[in-house]
């Protein structure tokens, strides 16, 4: 799993594979409940909430910690999970970003980064949405994912209703192209 977590730069951002000594500055950058209004866990800003997704972060080998590449500013994580050699496939989700990074060019560059690098190792690319966020949907949408189902699902053990997308490496490529 290796191949999950290298350091990936940007323009603007590092991604920094997640270590135990991130949890003070991801918890900070964490504790915004603006952040998580539309999230199917609204107080995963609470260090008892958010907790068991830091750790389910470092548990799966293909988290990030997401910083301003001049500052060092931490700015948020996201991670790859499910990935399936056979299949050639991972998903990538867990992202949240700092409210001072919404509406720009922030999450482009790091669903950039870890598109890119994601189709160096497989074909597909899922991400999964909670049914009502509706600003990931539509950040997942602007990618060129394309919705294929719905689903209950409970990845953190609250059972919710998912929206799953799907993203083929040549449509991937074909925008990048374009």
């Amino acid at each position: 799993m290796s191949q999950l977590q290298t350091v990936l730069n940007g323009q603007t951002l590092q991604l920094i594979p997640l270590q135990p000594e991130h949890w003070p500055a991801l918890m900070q950058a964490a504790s915004d409940p603006l952040i998580w209004t539309l999230h199917p866990e609204p107080e995963r800003y609470k260090p008892n909430v958010f907790r068991p997704v830091f750790d389910g972060g470092l548990t799966s080998g293909g988290a990030y910690l997401i910083c301003d590449r001049q500052s060092g500013e931490v700015l948020g994580t996201s991670r790859y999970y499910e990935f399936d050699a056979a299949q050639q496939e991972v998903a990538i989700g867990y992202t949240f970003l700092v409210r001072s990074r919404w509406g720009g060019a922030t999450n482009t560059e790091l669903k950039h980064l870890m598109l890119t690098h994601a189709f160096s190792f497989v074909n597909t690319v899922w991400f999964h949405v909670g049914e009502y966020n509706l600003r990931s949907r539509r950040a997942v949408e602007k990618l060129g994912a394309i919705y294929t189902h719905t689903d209950i699902t409970s990845p953190t053990g609250v059972a919710r209703a998912t929206v799953f997308y799907r993203l083929d490496r040549t449509t991937w490529l074909a925008q990048q192209q374009a």
